[in-house]
C-alpha cells in the first residue's frame, strides 16, 4: 500500500540525504519525494511516498525519529489530508488540432504555458488520478515529454 509521510526537519544541508538514505537502507523504493521550506525558515517539510505496509512504515518512523534533525513525522495515509502534484506535458499537436488539446486543458483546468509549431506545453496540478487521466487523454496526440513533481501533502484543518 502506498503511504504518505510528512516529515518536519531542520533546513540544513545533508538532512534530506540522511532521511532518504535511511528509507532506502530499509529496502523501500521511494515513489515520490518533495521537500521545501516551511513557514519557519529554519525548518523544511519532506513529503515522502513509499509502497509499504503500516508495520514497516512504523519501523521506519521509529528509525527516523532517532535522527537529530527530525522533529515530527505524520503518516497522512489514514488521516484526512490534501495532496497535490504538478506536471508538465509536452504534447505533439499540429495547429489544426490544437483546439482539441485546448478543450482538454479547459476540462481539467490546466494551463498552456508554451506554444511551438508542432507542440503545446501544458501545466496542471491535482491528484494522481486527475493527472493520470490527463496523461491518458494526451497519449492520443503523442506525448514528447512529461515531468512530474513529487506529491506534496498537508493534513486538513480542524
Amino acid at each position: 500500500m502506498s503511504r504518505t509521510l510528512s516529515i518536519l526537519v531542520d533546513n540544513e544541508p545533508g538532512v534530506l540525504t540522511r532521511v532518504a538514505g535511511l528509507v532506502a537502507r530499509r529496502g523501500f523504493n521511494i515513489d515520490s519525494l518533495a521537500v521545501g521550506h516551511t513557514e519557519d525558515p529554519t525548518r523544511s517539510r519532506i513529503t515522502l511516498v513509499v509502497d509499504a505496509d503500516e508495520r514497516a512504515v512504523e519501523q521506519v518512523t521509529k528509525q527516523l525519529h532517532k535522527l537529530v534533525n527530525v522533529y515530527k513525522i505524520n503518516d497522512l495515509t489514514e488521516e484526512s489530508h490534501i495532496d497535490r502534484e504538478l506536471v508538465l506535458f509536452k504534447v505533439n499537436v499540429e495547429p489544426a488540432r490544437r483546439h482539441e488539446v485546448i478543450e482538454i486543458c479547459n476540462v481539467f483546468r490546466a494551463n498552456i504555458v508554451d506554444v511551438a509549431p508542432s507542440s503545446l506545453t501544458v501545466e496542471a496540478t491535482g491528484t494522481d488520478d486527475k493527472l493520470d487521466a490527463m496523461e491518458d487523454m494526451f497519449r492520443a496526440y503523442g506525448i514528447k515529454e512529461i515531468v512530474r513533481t513529487g506529491k506534496i501533502a498537508l493534513s486538513r484543518g480542524n
